[in-house]
Parts: C-alpha cells; sequence; structure tokens
C-alpha cells in the first residue's frame, strides 16, 4: 500500500449480512465530483440528505441518506462521502459495483485509518485504538482504548518526550560549546531528569501485562477433584450447558476454554481435569494439561465439595495458590446439614465463598469476589488515568529505557557528553515509534494489514 495514493476508495463500513441498514464509505479527491454525478449536486458539508441513488445506466438502486464530508474536516482528513443503504447485501454489492465503474477503487485493510494518520488527523497509537474500540470485550477494554482513542497515550509520551528534550538541549549546549564540561549543577539537573523520565517510562511499560488480560481475557483457571462442581460452576458462569455434568467422576479429561464478561471485566474460563489422586493412564494425561494451565493462570478458582474433606493437593499446584490470586468456592453447600456445618477445611489464608453451582446460590458472591482479585490485576497509578500498551509499544519503551539507562551511566562516570547525548536521541526516536513520529512503510503495511475493510 503505498502513502502516497491519492485514490478514491470505497468499501462498506458495516459487516456483511443483512441488516436494517449499512454504510458504504468512499474517500479521496473524487468525492465532490462522484456526489455531483450521482444526486446532481453535492449534499452541503456534515448534512445527510435523502436521495435516490441511481446507477450510470439509470437503474435506481437504493434510496438511502448520503453524507459529505469536506477535508480536511473528516475521520480521513480528506473529502469523504458515507451512504447509508438497506441493509441488504445485495444493495451493497450493487452500488459499490457502480462506484467502482465511476472511478473508486477497493479500499485495502486499515486504509481509512491509515489515511486520517498520514493526514495528521489522529497519531498511531490513536489508529491502533480504532482496532481496540471495535474488538473490546469488556466494558474495561472498552474504556482503556477509548482513552488511547482520545490520545490519552499520545498526550502522556508528547510530556515524556518533552521532558527528555530539554535534557537532551542542555547535554548538545556543551558539545557546541565544547570550552568546559557539564558543571555538577547541570550534571544534576539531568540526572533529575532522566531518572523522573525512567521512572514514569517504567510504570507505562508495567500496564503491558494489564492491557493483555483486557484485550484477551483473565485466565482464570476452575480447579479441584474429581466431581467437586467444577464443570457445574463453568456452566453457571456461561449461562448454558458448556460442560457435560455427571455423578461419574472424571467426566472432563481434557480442560475447556470459554470467554465470558463478568460485570465489566472479561474472563477466558479454564475447566480442567479433576486432581484425582489414583488417576488413569487419560485421567492423568488430563491432570498433566491442567497443571500447566494452573501455572499461566492469573486467577484460580479452587472448587471443594463441601460435603468431604479437602482433598491432599501436590506441592507445585500449592504453590500457585496465593490469596491474590486465588478464591476457594465451597461447592454443594445446599446438601449440608445447617446444625452440622461444612466438611471441608479450605488451605488456610485464602478467601472462600460458599456457593451452590446446582441452584445458583451465592453466585453473586462469587462474581463480586472475582471482580475484587480481578481489580487487584490493575497496576497502581494513584490518582493518574491509567494507560495500557500493546506489545509494539513495549518494544519501543523498552528501548527506550535501554538508552536511557546507558545515559544515566555516562553521566554517572562522567562519560563523553556526545555519548550521552547520543542515548538521549535514541530514546526519543524509540518514543517517537509509539506516536508515529517516524516514516517506516513496512511498519505501516504490517500494523494496518491487521484492520477490517472500511476502517
Amino acid at each position: 500500500m503505498s502513502s502516497a495514493s491519492h485514490d478514491t476508495i470505497a468499501a462498506p463500513a458495516t459487516p456483511t449480512g443483512a441488516s436494517a441498514l449499512a454504510v458504504v464509505r468512499v474517500s479521496g479527491p473524487d468525492c465532490a465530483r462522484l456526489a455531483g454525478a450521482i444526486f446532481g449536486e453535492t449534499p452541503p458539508p456534515r448534512l445527510a440528505v435523502h436521495q435516490d441513488y441511481r446507477a450510470q445506466d439509470g437503474r435506481l438502486l437504493d434510496d438511502i441518506v448520503a453524507t459529505f464530508y469536506a477535508g480536511p474536516n473528516s475521520f480521513t482528513g480528506e473529502d469523504t462521502l458515507e451512504l447509508s443503504l438497506h441493509g441488504n447485501p445485495v444493495i451493497v454489492q450493487l452500488v459499490l459495483d457502480d462506484l467502482f465503474k465511476r472511478g473508486c477503487r477497493p479500499a485495502e485493510p486499515g486504509e481509512f485509518t491509515r489515511r486520517a494518520f498520514l493526514n495528521g488527523r489522529m497519531d498511531l497509537a490513536q489508529a491502533e485504538a480504532v482496532m481496540e474500540v471495535i474488538g473490546a470485550r469488556s466494558e474495561r477494554a472498552l474504556a482503556a482504548a477509548q482513552r488511547q482513542l482520545r490520545g490519552g497515550l499520545g498526550r502522556h509520551l508528547s510530556q515524556v518526550q518533552d521532558k527528555l528534550l530539554q535534557g537532551l538541549a542542555q547535554v548538545e549546549a556543551y558539545i557546541d560549546f565544547p570550552e568546559e564540561d557539564l558543571p555538577p549543577e547541570d550534571r544534576e539537573a539531568v540526572g533529575g531528569v532522566l531518572a523522573d523520565v525512567l521512572r514514569g517510562t517504567q510504570r507505562l511499560l508495567a500496564t503491558e501485562r494489564y492491557g493483555d488480560l483486557l484485550r484477551e481475557g483473565i485466565k482464570t483457571v476452575i480447579l479441584g477433584a474429581p466431581n467437586a462442581g467444577k464443570s457445574s460452576l463453568l456452566n453457571q458462569l456461561v449461562g448454558r450447558e458448556r460442560a457435560l455434568v455427571s455423578p461419574e467422576p472424571g467426566t472432563t479429561r481434557d480442560y475447556i476454554e470459554e470467554y465470558i464478561q463478568l460485570g465489566p471485566i472479561g474472563l477466558k474460563l479454564v475447566d480442567t481435569a479433576g486432581l484425582n489422586p489414583t488417576p488413569g493412564e487419560l485421567e492423568r494425561r488430563g491432570m498433566a494439561k491442567t497443571h500447566e494451565r494452573v501455572a499461566a493462570a492469573d486467577l484460580i478458582l479452587l472448587v471443594l465439595d463441601a460435603t468431604l474433606p479437602c482433598p491432599a493437593l501436590a506441592d507445585d499446584i500449592q504453590s500457585y495458590l496465593r490469596p491474590d490470586r486465588t478464591l476457594v468456592v465451597l461447592n454443594k453447600v445446599d446438601l449440608l446439614d445447617p446444625a452440622a456445618g461444612t466438611t471441608a477445611e479450605p488451605p488456610a489464608g485464602l478467601p472462600v465463598v460458599r456457593l451452590s453451582a446446582l441452584t445458583g446460590a451465592g453466585l453473586e458472591e462469587l462474581i463480586a469476589a472475582v471482580t475484587r482479585l480481578a481489580d487487584a490485576l490493575q497496576p497502581d497509578f494513584g490518582d493518574e488515568e491509567i494507560l495500557t500498551i500493546n506489545a509494539r509499544h513495549a518494544d519501543a519503551l523498552r528501548r527506550a529505557i535501554q538508552a536511557m539507562v546507558h545515559a544515566e551511566e555516562h553521566l554517572r562516570t562522567d562519560g563523553p557528553v556526545e555519548l550521552m547525548a547520543s542515548d538521549l536521541r535514541e530514546a526519543l526516536m524509540a518514543l517517537g515509534e509509539i506516536a508515529g513520529k517516524f516514516d517506516n512503510e513496512a511498519m505501516l503495511d504490517r500494523l494496518f494489514a491487521s484492520f477490517c475493510i472500511g476502517k
């Protein structure tokens, strides 16, 4: 995809399939001419107008609502035409075919957003946030994506870069006027700037894992002995019979994954094979996978049968059962004698909720407890706005941090100011990659290729 392209592009901006409405988006220098040719005149900018859409041969394709946006005051920064059609896929294709005959070409994945970036309508982090907003699977993930789309990450990085530039300006002044070395007071000032920027950059890098949790879902493993009610709990949380439930122990021989939204958070639930002390060959293989899932888990729901003693747990399993990531679920409380109380003795120090996975009693308390544990995974930024980063941002931040650490070493050892300045420039370049203040056509091709058509 060429960044210098001045073609007029067109694509559906709504998903394929029958619906009440569909939107076709057109962007490029021919939009005003196209609107005049199709409707007899170009609609006034930003005014939705009800029109007949007629093909070049005069056939009526649909009655539509057309909105013209004059550049640069549009999503892409170019003249843009948005056509709201009836949501019949046949109509959408007929309109697209007519637009292509009139000189448009099909838009490539992410090309509208790419043009918005290239035309200065958004920085690269905001461009990435477009797909994050579309793909957000929970309320928290959506809120994080919307903060990035509003430019929160770009503004934060701009402040960091401004501080680094101040430090670099002090250092480069002594490169231009080398009569004397950096005096102690200036070295102290540059050191203060570096320390402050490093702290902020490291805190931002620490949000990578939380960002992954928001995008992919918090890996939550349901763990317990056979027939403790793990699959019944999964079914209760999912809201349907996702796993087979039977009085026969060991029904689940392999792990089952299911994504759910639990309040404002997204969970990737993993129902595992039961921890049977005397497993058969197939169960043993399933339990090996259980151990793998537990090691990779963000949260663990340890399901215990409230009517039975707590089963012995292997040492490697117990090592993962920490209070900040584990919730004990005392299941089958509906079978307990109220006078006798529970037989199970959960491991000491772990939070406990009581539940009947059969009747759903205690489910609200369970959801509240899981939400509290999930919230604790969020980085502590005090009163500051929480920003999250992706893998591309993290790579750039690591390179910036490494360059700043080198600059600190030169400062601490009275090293040459030229090397210190080189490190600071390298850090600035790495930070600039996040918002897109550079020219890297191949990287842009890779990034926007993951977008959907029409964005």
